[in-house]
């Protein structure tokens, strides 16, 4: 195993309670911190468990930047600011807007749950089913949670990379408001803006944010990109909560997204242009009992995602036209057993609809499936700093059946500041309506399943001042539905459409293995109140093991076996500058290494300067050097960039 190049970034540290703090009046929902949280804060709650839980009782590996680690970050999109956490790549289809997939510990984009304010968001009229992180911006976000690892028996289909947690920015003082406005290289400006207070039982919130930029040609210079191609987002999120009585409370949440992202169809300079309509709605009714030792949740969310591509220059220009649904009703309950013992459980059913053609050439597809699970998981403090855990689910897809999944760890805080986790999971992805339903469907698919385990410790030094960690993980995953091409000729009943003699060119398949292993090693060190020095590395071969293939044994494409972080940043007075790397090693655009994508490395300087309490400058160069590299073959990525702007908290 190659020597670890950086050391690694804080996930976060505090000492955990003896026993599970009940909840106040208004205290029966997940807790969210408010837009200008408080860095300094003891206590990191984790909320992609479910419950909040004290980061030092969580098992799993786990990432929290709150408020105050996304501001001193600067970045415009989440996807930036969770490159910067371990186990963590990319690629992209070009600039700002464009196709982003997210991998955790090399698994595929679409095997990772991405979670808005409680709801899940996914896009069923996918192929793979899953999210496309182009298009998420910081907006009004506040915390963001990284749980890496199979997280199936809490968050059920399709987490076995692992979950991302956004919860968005809640009040806590009468009134509140925040503003943020930048401007930068390529005509690029973002404005956001957002306003919410806690009136006797109300607490509301209400951000927006607007976002455009000239960009850069999504088909990169050397294969003949000349014409930049644009991008416009505008996105609100909105959130009340009424106290009821002490016990009683209700919520509604919601999040809109609307942007324009110019592409290059067929891989050359082109007007087409791609627009992208994502919404989130949730309503929830929370109450607890017996003095808020059993908290319950009754809730119905709502996602919907419609694509439209077109081409202008066609007597069609509409060429492409996509809607995915999910409606989604669950009842989740929480107990506190005992001191130091507390349970999270609960039932949801989820139903997924698709609609998508293709015109002049390709009919409607239309199709529908729903899942159904229930689930359990205990925490027990057993002695002193010992927290055990244990969980179970059972899921009912209408397709395929049932599944049972099973998870389990430990996490076990020393009196000499060692944290020591140790976890097993299971997770499964069930095929997808595309998959299914579609003209290259296979209604006999089976899901896609993984079983992962991991151990890991972490040592607080100096009053907490330093922390140094690893953790290694493996992860083997098997029936992995891949797209089989037929050949010209054949007479394999697969490569005909369902019920008829017409051929296709191919179907999806259950034929792959993959297999991921490595270490995740992350450090920070604290000099005074001044200095910060932070950084993280990650070894992940990620590796195909699909019996007899040509490829068993080679790296999946688009995945780097190395990759590494690290920043420094320094405060004098009022002024705070920073410097941050970004090393990715070499990655494979196709799954025979055909085409290597190289190595690179990119610096990031950004300052800031307090002008009162309230409000602040900043400004920043990213990929100081002008590196040229690709995450994604043939396709543009940003060049050397400058923004400035301000922002404002009162």
């Amino acid at each position: 195993m190659p020597v670890p190049l950086f050391l690694l970034t804080l996930a976060a540290t505090a000492p955990a309670p003896d026993a599970p703090r009940q909840p106040a009046a208004r205290d029966i929902k997940a807790p969210a911190p408010d837009a200008a949280a408080d860095a300094s804060a003891s206590d990191v709650i984790v909320t992609a468990t479910r419950a909040p839980t004290p980061i030092d009782r969580v098992v799993s590996s786990v990432t929290v930047l709150d408020k105050a680690d996304i501001d001193r970050a600067q970045d415009i999109g989440v996807t930036e600011q969770l490159l910067r956490t371990p186990g963590v790549s990319i690629s992209r289809n070009g600039g700002y807007g464009t196709s982003t997939s997210l991998r955790i510990r090399g698994a595929e984009t679409d095997q990772t749950v991405v979670v808005i304010d409680g709801v899940k968001l996914n896009d069923p009229s996918s192929p793979g089913g899953g999210y496309n992180f182009g298009n998420l911006l910081v907006g009004d976000v506040a915390r963001i949670e990284v749980l890496r690892g199979p997280q199936s028996v809490l968050w059920g289909s399709q987490a076995i990379g692992g979950v991302v947690n956004i919860v968005t920015a809640t009040p806590t003082r009468p009134l509140e408001e925040s503003i943020d406005v930048e401007s930068g290289s390529r005509q690029t400006v973002s404005a956001r803006a957002g306003i919410g207070g806690v009136q006797g039982p109300l607490t509301f919130r209400l951000g927006a944010q607007t976002f455009t930029t000239d960009g850069i040609s999504a088909i990169a210079p050397a294969f003949g990109g000349t014409e930049r191609d644009g991008y416009r987002n505008q996105s609100v999120t909105g959130r009340a909560e009424l106290a009821l009585s002490d016990a009683v409370g209700v919520e509604l949440r919601g999040y809109y997204s609307a942007a324009t992202t110019d592409i290059d169809g067929f891989g050359v300079d082109s007007d087409d242009y791609e627009r992208n309509r994502e919404f989130v709605g949730y309503a929830g009714l929370n109450v607890a009992l017996f003095d808020g030792r059993l908290r319950n949740r009754l809730a119905y969310g709502y996602t919907a995602i419609k694509r439209d591509d077109y081409s202008p220059d066609q007597d069609q220009p509409l060429t492409f036209d996509a809607l995915g649904r999910n409606d989604r009703i669950e009842y989740q309950g929480s107990a506190a057993i005992a001191t130091g013992i507390d349970a999270v459980f609960g039932v949801d059913h989820e139903r997924q609809r698709m609609r998508s053609t293709a015109p002049p050439y390709q009919p409607t597809e239309s199709a529908a499936a729903s899942l159904t699970g229930a689930y359990g998981q205990i925490n027990a403090t057993v002695i002193d700093g010992l927290t055990l855990t244990g969980g179970v689910r059972e899921d009912d897809h209408s397709r395929y059946g049932s599944r049972t999944l099973f998870q389990g760890g430990g996490v076990w805080r020393l009196p000499t500041g060692t944290l020591i986790r140790a976890s097993y999971g299971e997770g499964f992805k069930a095929p997808t309506l595309y998959q299914l339903y579609s003209d290259y469907g296979n209604r006999a698919l089976a899901p896609e399943q993984a079983t992962g385990w991991e151990a890991g410790a972490e040592q607080r030094l100096f009053d907490g001042a330093l922390t140094l960690g690893a953790t290694w993980f493996e992860r083997r995953s098997r029936d992995l539905i891949v797209f089989a091409f037929c050949e010209d000729g054949t007479t394999l009943p697969a490569c005909f459409q369902p019920g008829t003699t017409i051929p296709r060119f191919g179907y999806y398949a259950n034929v792959s293995r993959a297999f991921a292993h490595g270490v995740e090693a992350a450090g920070a060190l604290k000099i005074g109140t001044r200095l910060q020095l932070d950084g993280n590395y990650t070894w992940s071969p990620s590796e195909d093991r699909s019996p007899g293939a040509a490829t068993n044994g080679l790296q999946l494409a688009r995945r780097p076996r190395q990759s590494g972080n690290a920043s420094v940043s320094y405060t004098l007075g009022t002024v705070t500058g920073g410097a941050a790397l970004r090393w990715s090693g070499e990655t494979f655009e196709d799954a025979a290494h055909a085409i290597r994508l190289a190595p690179y490395a990119l610096i990031d300087l950004r300052g800031e300067v307090a002008v009162s309490r309230q409000v602040a400058l900043f400004g920043r160069i990213e990929n100081l050097l002008d590196k040229r590299y690709e995450t994604a073959y043939r396709y543009g990525t940003l060049g050397r960039s400058f923004y400035a702007g301000f922002r404002g908290r009162f």
